[in-house]
């Protein structure tokens, strides 16, 4: 019988008047014993969720901290799986990597940043291959592909350990 893992609470949050109030935020969720502060993701109202993991991070000693769902449109996979190596480095293996196609809503934000807003089935299959992408290059692999979305040659990240805890939310195994 295999174990499932135990259940957890957590908060969103994405918004802070400073950075000082958004360390208390993280330290008051510490505090409540929530397990995990998530950030979702979008050009208005809310901080940018990798650099306000960071910081999160930084002022607590066991809350985890995550994307309460990346769009996956937004960022470069390659890139992307930097900074999540960078983030759960920096936040000592307590991060929790969330992505997915972009919900309705970010149509606005496509039109902001001057990318189309594709079919639901185009999106699918364009994370699919970022996943793939993800996947290779947080288990330490270079990565070179030539998919209908996303060409890379001889890409490696660094950090390139693998994910500090083994049941991080991005792990390989």
């Amino acid at each position: 019988m295999t174990r499932g893992r135990p259940f957890r609470f957590g908060v969103v949050a994405a918004q802070a008047r400073s950075g000082e109030d958004w360390a208390e935020k993280a330290r008051r969720v510490e505090s409540m014993g929530y397990a995990t502060l998530l950030m979702p993701d979008g050009l208005k109202y809310t901080l940018a969720p990798l650099p306000a993991l960071v910081a999160a991070a930084a002022a607590t000693r066991s809350l985890r901290v995550g994307t309460y769902v990346i769009d996956n449109d937004f960022r470069n996979p390659v890139l992307l799986a930097k900074d999540a190596a960078t983030v759960d480095l920096l936040s000592g293996g307590r991060f929790e990597l969330g992505i997915g196609v972009g919900r309705p809503a970010a149509a606005e934000d496509n039109r902001m940043l001057g990318i189309p807003f594709d079919s639901g089935a185009v999106r699918v299959e364009r994370l699919s291959e970022s996943l793939a992408l993800l996947k290779a290059l947080l288990s330490g692999q270079p990565v070179t592909a030539t998919g209908p979305h996303y060409a890379v040659a001889d890409a490696e990240i660094s950090p390139n350990s693998r994910p500090r805890q083994r049941d991080s939310c991005y792990s390989m195994e």
